[in-house]
């Protein structure tokens, strides 16, 4: 009929179909690699997607929030570690962090969590505070990785004396990755303030934490002492 608007048959877009969580979730399949599983597993996570693959599929995604919850609520960690990339890091009230870090099971999404959406919240300072002391020690790493990003970034306000007097007491005994985080923390005092490098110095040698950890050629140690060296004859 004349003037009648006819709507199009044409087949859907791809892109649009592999947006499903359901889609996405067996195109995360398709890209499991047996031998990255063996190598992510040592390290506590499990899934075997590799992450330039998963970093190629979060590009075509762009940012979707409402699609990054419906992943990370699949519980998946390979689709937990994609709703990461792919989400609006503001968003997220106070509570729904705190409870995203604290139901995240593997080292990988814990850091990015942290690394990709805490830092850029408008909670991050509460959660650091928050996180600081918690019982969990997990939990606890968190709360030093942004004390970490703080003594870098923004140290005013901070009692950097105090945080040594608690990685000195602390640090040796501490669980693996709460350990890391303060180790983390004491190199980057030691390189930042050279008022405070020479007991920085003193507190790694003598805790020894991390001392004959396995470092790859040309890749800086994670014992305090050499990091903090390296990193100050680099800055000159």
């Amino acid at each position: 009929m004349a003037g009648t608007t006819v709507a199009s048959t044409s087949a859907p877009d791809k892109s649009l179909l592999e947006t499903t969580v359901a889609g996405l979730m067996a195109e995360l399949a398709a890209l499991e690699e047996p031998r990255a599983r063996e190598v992510n597993e040592k390290h506590g996570d499990d899934h075997g997607v590799n992450l330039s693959n998963l970093r190629a599929v979060a590009k075509r995604l762009k940012t979707q929030q409402d699609l990054s919850r419906e992943l990370w609520d699949t519980g998946d960690t390979a689709a937990r570690l994609l709703a990461l990339l792919i989400c609006r890091p503001k968003a997220f009230e106070r509570a729904e962090l705190d409870s995203m870090l604290r139901e995240a099971r593997t080292p990988k999404v814990q850091d990015w969590l942290v690394n990709y959406v805490v830092k850029k919240s408008p909670h991050s300072e509460d959660l650091r505070v928050a996180w600081f002391s918690d019982p969990d020690p997990v939990v606890a790493s968190a709360g030093w990785a942004l004390t970490s990003e703080r003594v870098v970034k923004r140290p005013e306000g901070l009692n950097l004396v105090q945080l040594l007097d608690v990685i000195e007491a602390e640090m040796k005994g501490a669980p693996d990755r709460l350990q890391w985080a303060m180790n983390h923390c004491l190199a980057q005092i030691g390189i930042e303030f050279p008022e405070h490098r020479a007991r920085a110095l003193d507190i790694g040698e003598r805790l020894e934490v991390l001392k004959d950890y396995p470092t790859p050629p040309n890749c800086t140690s994670p014992f305090a002492p050499a990091w903090i060296n390296e990193m100050v004859r680099r800055k000159g």
